[in-house]
């Protein structure tokens, strides 16, 4: 990902951004543009709804970010004819060999095929949309960026920062607290609406493996933000409420640590515990219970009480019987763990 990002900013590639007016609130655009500039340049901005009908995207919004307003009537009752225009502007735009990007800013699902479709074509995908997006549209995207949680994000940085208008503060007393009127009471729809964020077990998962793969040594930071960008295409710390990928780890997982040697940063396991250490605590146990465990789901209960980020992956092993079966101190036999004699 990483190098897709540096070849993006040397050759400023070209996108088309389509809006889907119907699925995404007018409060977003900034955000979506400010996001957009990361990318490239958009040689396209498309927005497609019914404008007949209030949809709380202004004339004056869309002079001031150059969007052209495509109308788009309802012919049929529960028929979304913006959906097949957007669609076929897409197609009528990827014929024309002018953009090297897509941008689809929408939550609706039905968008999934254009997408896949898109990529086909060796397109990049770009996705926007909040953050109860199905996962087929934001896996289908080359990136997914969360509007919601971004926006809120931004938000309070730029609170933090000093940044926000002072006038604008006392016109909206709920920027006080964080985020303006526009946000207010977002984490509540949080709390309650489908979220479809990829977990913060996912991601500890995926730096585990990583570990693993290095033998159980420390890897570089910059190694684990790429894999993550590349196994999760929605991937990004302001989602999960920080900046920095390094803040995230040590906060939010509590068997890594993010350390720094000579201007570099690791991620690394917390725990010392080495294979030898555990096997004795294991040897201990066994011998304490009369030389025999008969139940395997005991033993590794008491581990995990003793041990309480313990995970035998850091060994190389997926459950505890393979890890007993490579221990030259213990015999198992079915479901019966014993010291060998």
């Amino acid at each position: 990902m990483e190098e897709i990002m540096e070849s993006m900013a040397n050759e400023k590639m070209q996108f088309a951004v389509l809006i889907d007016a119907d699925n995404i609130s007018s409060k977003y655009a900034v955000t979506i543009f400010e996001e957009l500039e990361k990318y490239g340049l958009t040689s396209y901005r498309r927005i497609y709804g019914n404008w007949s009908k209030g949809n709380g995207w202004s004339e004056g919004l869309l002079l001031e970010h150059s969007i052209m307003p495509v109308q788009q009537f309802s012919y049929t009752t529960g028929k979304n004819a913006t959906d097949m225009a957007m669609v076929i502007d897409a197609m009528d735009i990827l014929y024309k060999n002018k953009v090297q990007g897509f941008c689809l800013v929408t939550s609706d699902s039905d968008f999934t095929r254009l997408a896949m479709r898109l990529r086909e074509e060796n397109m990049f995908v770009l996705g926007m949309g909040e953050s109860k997006t199905p996962l087929a549209l934001t896996r289908a995207c080359n990136k997914f960026i969360h509007l919601n949680l971004v926006a809120e994000q931004n938000m309070d940085e730029d609170i933090a920062m000093g940044t926000r208008n002072s006038q604008d503060t006392r016109n909206n007393p709920d920027e006080k607290h964080g985020r303006t009127g526009e946000y207010a009471g977002s984490q509540d729809a949080v709390s309650t609406e489908e979220q479809n964020v990829t977990s913060i077990a996912d991601v500890r998962q995926v730096i585990l493996t990583l570990i693993n793969e290095s033998g159980g040594r420390q890897v570089d930071l910059a190694r684990v933000g790429n894999r993550l960008n590349d196994k999760f295409t929605d991937f990004d710390v302001r989602n999960y409420g920080y900046y920095k990928l390094s803040t995230m780890i040590d906060q939010e997982l509590p068997d890594l640590h993010v350390k720094k040697i000579s201007n570099q940063y690791y991620v690394e396991r917390r725990s010392n515990l080495t294979k030898e250490e555990l096997e004795q605590e294991i040897c201990r146990m066994i011998a304490k219970n009369g030389g025999m465990v008969e139940n395997l789901a005991s033993l590794n209960d008491e581990l995990h009480k003793k041990y309480k980020q313990l995970d035998f992956k850091q060994f190389g092993y997926n459950r505890i019987s393979s890890f007993l079966r490579s221990l030259s101190s213990v015999t198992v036999h079915e479901n019966e763990v014993s010291l060998k004699k």
